[in-house]
C-alpha cells in the first residue's frame, strides 16, 4: 500500500504562502485592469438598452405614420363622397332628399376636419418622438465612441499582460495542489472576506500585516517556531514570520 506523505507544519505554511504570492501577482494584474472591464460590459449593457428603445421610438413613429397615411387615405374617401353627393344634388327630386344628401355632405366635412385634426397632432406627435429619437442616437454614438476608447485601453493592457498572466494562473493551479486541503479550504475563504485577496500575511512592525493589530510578542515566538497554523485573533488571516517569507519567491 502507498503510504500518503505528511507535511510539516512549516511546508504547509511554505506552500500556502507560496500560493498566495501568487495569487497576489494575479491580483495586480487585475488591478492594473482596474474598473475597465466592468466599465466596458455596463457601456455594452446601456448601449444595448439605447438600440431597444431606439427601435421602440422608431417603431412608434411609423405608428404614427401608419395612422396619418390612413387619415389622410380616409380625407380622400371623405372628399370623393362630397363630389359624388354634390352631383347626387343636382337630381334630387324633393327636399327631403336634398336635405340628407346635405347632411350627408355636413358628416363627410366633419370628417375632414376631425380627420386633418388627427392628422396635425399625430405629426406634433412625431416631432416629439423624433427629437427623442435623435437624443438616442447621439446617446448611442456616444457611448459607442466611449466603449471603443475603453476596449483599446483594455486590450492594450490584456494584450501586455495575457502572457504574465496566463503563466501565473498555471502556477496557482499548481501550487494549489500542494497545499493541505483543509488548508486550502480556509485560505479560498479568506480571500473572499477581503478586497485586496490577502489571505496569508506577514508580521509588520510587531502587527499583522492585513489588519494591523498588534501582535504580543510571545505570540509571535510561536509564529517563528512554525509548529502549528495561527490566524489573526482580529482579521483571521493565515500569520507568518519574516524568515519564512523570505524563502518563498515565485
Amino acid at each position: 500500500m502507498a503510504t500518503v506523505k505528511e507535511y510539516s507544519v512549516e511546508e504547509k505554511l511554505a506552500s500556502v504562502l507560496r500560493l498566495q504570492k501568487i495569487d497576489s501577482k494575479l491580483d495586480e494584474i487585475q488591478v492594473l485592469k482596474g474598473e475597465l472591464p466592468i466599465e466596458v460590459k455596463d457601456l455594452e449593457d446601456e448601449i444595448e438598452g439605447l438600440n431597444t428603445r431606439q427601435a421602440h421610438i422608431e417603431n412608434e413613429i411609423k405608428g404614427i405614420q401608419d395612422f396619418v397615411a390612413n387619415k389622410k387615405a380616409a380625407i380622400k374617401e371623405a372628399e370623393a363622397l362630397i363630389k359624388k353627393y354634390e352631383k347626387q344634388q343636382d337630381n334630387v327630386k324633393n327636399n327631403r332628399e336634398f336635405e340628407a344628401i346635405t347632411k350627408e355632405v355636413e358628416m363627410q366635412n366633419l370628417e375632414i376636419k376631425l380627420a386633418e385634426k388627427h392628422i396635425k397632432d399625430a405629426n406634433e406627435e412625431v416631432k416629439d418622438k423624433s427629437r427623442v429619437l435623435e437624443s438616442a442616437k447621439r446617446a448611442i454614438g456616444d457611448k459607442e465612441a466611449n466603449l471603443k476608447h475603453k476596449k483599446g485601453e483594455l486590450e492594450k493592457i490584456i494584450a501586455e499582460t495575457d502572457k504574465e498572466e496566463k503563466e501565473f494562473e498555471k502556477e496557482s493551479e499548481a501550487a494549489r495542489e500542494k497545499v493541505d486541503p483543509r488548508l486550502l479550504a480556509a485560505y479560498e475563504k479568506i480571500r473572499k472576506n477581503y478586497r485586496n485577496g490577502l489571505a496569508v500575511v506577514t508580521i509588520v512592525r510587531d502587527s499583522c500585516g492585513g489588519c494591523f493589530n498588534a501582535i504580543p510578542p510571545q505570540r509571535q515566538a510561536e509564529i517563528r517556531q512554525h509548529k502549528k497554523i495561527i490566524v489573526c485573533e482580529h482579521c483571521g488571516r493565515i500569520l507568518v514570520d519574516n524568515d519564512l517569507d523570505a524563502t518563498i519567491t515565485i
